[in-house]
């Protein structure tokens, strides 16, 4: 009787393992950042931020379609940022499939874009990077992929998304920024998380992060 038991329990707790879920957040609320060593820190309102705390500048650059993408073109929208290039055999391709999971799970949502920057805008031209977005599946207007000046790009990437993760080391203007990492902005410009764009499951937090911004706007 006692071994009948002992076989009916564990059939019970092998057959009530849990499932895969979707990522959520923890909490109803994310972080700010303002540095490199992406420090959180935490304020209960907008209303309580600094004045002068860390917010991605004034940018003008060209999209997929030749056109002008300003600050203005993202005001009041949450976007995810990262930096590629189209002629990249590495992490590139994976990244940008990961990416497709974001464009995937707010292409109906308005206020969500992605702004993707290419770090050889010597070559990566507009018309360049149409051919790449038709490829992969970029659907302009909702994802921008942006090429211009090759020195305001590095300076947005390094010195206002902090994308490079080797702090400390004196990078020179002709050193190549090449990263996996997606950043997360909020409707204000500012920076509310940085993910590992080559993991599914920290781009799912991504996805999930994104949701909590939203509905605690």
């Amino acid at each position: 009787m006692t071994r009948y038991l002992i076989i009916l329990l564990v059939i019970s707790l092998t057959g009530c393992s849990p499932q895969p879920k979707e990522a959520t957040n923890p909490v109803n609320q994310l972080p700010y950042y303002d540095e490199a060593t992406f420090t959180p820190k935490w304020f209960a309102s907008s209303e309580d931020i600094p004045g002068d705390f860390h917010q991605i500048p004034s940018f003008s650059l060209i999209n997929q379609s030749g056109d002008t993408l300003t600050e203005k073109e993202v005001e009041g929208k949450i976007f995810v940022t990262d930096f590629f290039f189209t002629s990249c055999p590495g992490i590139c391709p994976q990244m940008t499939s990961n990416m497709l999971l974001v464009q995937e799970a707010f292409l109906e949502d308005n206020d969500v874009l992605i702004l993707s920057h290419s770090v050889t805008p010597e070559y990566d031209s507009a018309s360049v990077l149409m051919e790449y977005a038709v490829l992969k599946g970029v659907v302009s207007g909702k994802w921008h992929l942006l090429t211009g000046d090759r020195e305001a790009i590095y300076d947005l990437g390094r010195y206002q998304y902090f994308v490079e993760e080797d702090l400390g080391l004196e990078k020179a203007p002709d050193d190549f920024i090449h990263t996996e990492n997606f950043v997360l902005v909020d409707g204000e410009r500012r920076i509310r998380g940085i993910y590992n764009g080559l993991n599914k499951a920290s781009v799912n937090q991504l996805i999930a992060d994104i949701k909590t911004l939203k509905s605690s706007t």
